[in-house]
């Protein structure tokens, strides 16, 4: 009987335990105050650009709003602070129609939809994307690894991106797939948004 009743009392500790880490991880993550969210933005950015930059990110009712003006013609974008990852983003003024319509269509539920959308927006002359190479800079990492005071993230990791409207893998004598070793390569070959990818491995991204 008493064997019983310490396996009843164990699996009860078990349950009680699982049911307080399920509790933990869907406990919704507070919004970051808005000069966190700043720091950690710039990161993604060239230290040049950093200091001039427009600063998207969140108020503190969770709204999509300018954080700081910019002098530079550079957008660093704020994580989403929900997300168990943070990723920020850096890109000249010319690219925000292009970005700024692929999150109105994500709000919209239309993630899988927006790619077709912008495309077609595009062609009809709606929506302007720059027709000359144009960089994107990200950087991402762990949310509990975020050091607020320098807005760096441990074990962070970036992404260099260069969109190259209809650009041919042929044509730039470099591959259309994808490799770990931080060799780039040509992503949606031939398609409006065709870009270049560069992710640096781990040890080099500093």
């Amino acid at each position: 009987m008493k064997r019983l009743m310490s396996l009843i009392v164990l699996f009860a500790a078990i349950a009680m335990n699982a049911q307080a880490q399920q509790t933990k991880e869907v406990k919704p993550r507070a919004v970051l105050p808005a000069e966190v969210q700043i720091k950690i933005a710039e990161q993604a950015a060239p230290a040049e650009f950093r200091a001039g930059s427009k600063v998207l990110g969140y108020d503190q009712e969770g709204k999509f709003v300018t954080l700081r003006e910019g002098s530079n013609g550079y957008i660093c974008l704020a994580p989403d602070y929900k997300m168990s990852v943070y990723y920020a983003y850096c890109y000249p003024e010319s690219l925000e129609p292009f970005m700024a319509r692929g999150r109105e269509l994500t709000a919209e539920g239309k993630r899988k939809q927006r790619d077709e959308i912008r495309e077609a927006e595009f062609k009809a002359g709606k929506l302007a994307i720059p027709q000359t190479p144009s960089m994107l800079y990200g950087y991402w990492g762990p949310a509990d690894k975020l050091n607020p005071e320098t807005g760096e993230i441990a074990d962070a990791k970036r992404r260099y991106v260069i969109y190259v409207p209809y650009a041919k893998a042929a044509d730039y004598g470099m591959s259309n797939k994808g490799n770990n070793i931080g060799m780039p390569w040509l992503m949606d070959e031939g398609t409006y948004k065709a870009h270049i990818m560069i992710t640096p491995p781990l040890d080099h991204n500093h």
